[in-house]
């Protein structure tokens, strides 16, 4: 029987979505102080949903993330402590395929961190490939909130077909689906536009939390076609999508001129306008700065018709992941 506080979401997430790569690529321990600057303004400002996973800062790193985001946790005193809610996501790797696997993975999770988890969510579906091996880790998921060790259940990378047999299955056993996580923003529209998402999410009761959200930081305007970019895949990408989504960063770069805002401002205050929570990631305090400045104010309905056009209409999209259910 769950004996856990019932979790209750924060409006808006700074996701160590980010940290986790960065952690990953590059990441060294003098870097520790400038994440916990990090951690303690966005939750002095109120920002306190905080999104990592299992699977960021592993090998050597031993999963860095999820243990730093513990600590800093821990150590943070002040307003809104009482708030901070730490999210994290079960990776589906092929040696997992029990519910004690899961369950074994949850605690784990919960050691790093050194408390137990607020929001446990399964990364990604096996629906893809291997369907067969989703049932037990959906069985251990389940039995995480029913033993106590977790506060709410989400998924991530499900689409509706897939989300409705998840939530019936979780139906059943009295366990409620408290989060989706997908990839969302205005040049990856693909999970509400065309998968039909967000009106599935509102009728089940579901909060759709949007990752990736500036698309890698192609939204953010740092990034041209003359500018340089980014070394290894990701500037390979911004390379293609770039001609394609001129007209798109000109509306976004028109619009927060017009509001005193920045381009990231205006992206992620439109994912908030669409009823999503957006976790978009922090290195730095200046970045996090920028990602709260998103908060406080509200895009007008012709702003998000402008912006909904301009999204519809660019010839390029971000790349889907390959989870991504349908």
């Amino acid at each position: 029987m769950q004996t856990s506080q019932e979790l209750s979401l924060p409006n808006m997430g700074c996701g160590t979505w980010a940290w986790g790569n960065q952690l990953l690529w590059g990441y060294d321990e003098s870097m520790d102080s400038q994440l916990q600057a990090v951690f303690n303004l966005c939750v002095s400002q109120g920002v306190t949903l905080f999104d990592t996973g299992d699977s960021y800062g592993t090998g050597r790193l031993n999963g860095r993330s999820e243990s730093l985001l513990g600590q800093f946790s821990r150590e943070y005193i002040g307003v809104n402590q009482p708030e901070i809610c730490i999210a994290t996501k079960l990776a589906a790797y092929p040696w997992r395929w029990t519910r004690q696997s899961m369950i074994n993975a949850g605690k784990s999770s919960a050691q790093r961190l050194g408390r137990n988890i607020d929001l446990v969510q399964m990364h990604w579906s096996t629906a893809n490939y291997a369907p067969w091996q989703e049932e037990g880790l959906l069985d251990g998921l389940a039995d995480l909130y029913e033993q106590g060790l977790v506060r709410g259940v989400g998924l991530s990378n499900y689409g509706t077909k897939r989300l409705r047999r998840v939530h019936q299955k979780f139906s059943e056993r009295g366990v409620a689906i408290k989060t989706l996580q997908v990839q969302y923003s205005l040049l990856s529209t693909y999970p509400v536009t065309q998968l039909g998402l967000k009106d599935v999410c509102d009728e089940l009761g579901i909060r759709l939390i949007a990752y990736s959200p500036l698309a890698l930081g192609l939204l953010t305007g740092k990034y041209s076609e003359q500018s340089p970019l980014p070394k290894g895949v990701r500037g390979i990408l911004f390379k293609r999508l770039l001609p394609g989504v001129r007209s798109l960063l000109q509306s976004l770069q028109a619009i927060a001129q017009s509001r005193n805002k920045t381009m990231s401002q205006v992206a992620l205050n439109w994912c908030i306008s669409k009823g999503t929570i957006p976790i978009p990631g922090a290195k730095s305090v200046i970045q996090a700065q920028e990602n709260i400045g998103a908060l406080g104010w509200q895009l007008d309905s012709g702003e998000i018709a402008e912006l909904d056009k301009a999204a519809a209409s660019s010839d390029k999209k971000m790349v889907q992941n390959i989870f991504q259910t349908k």
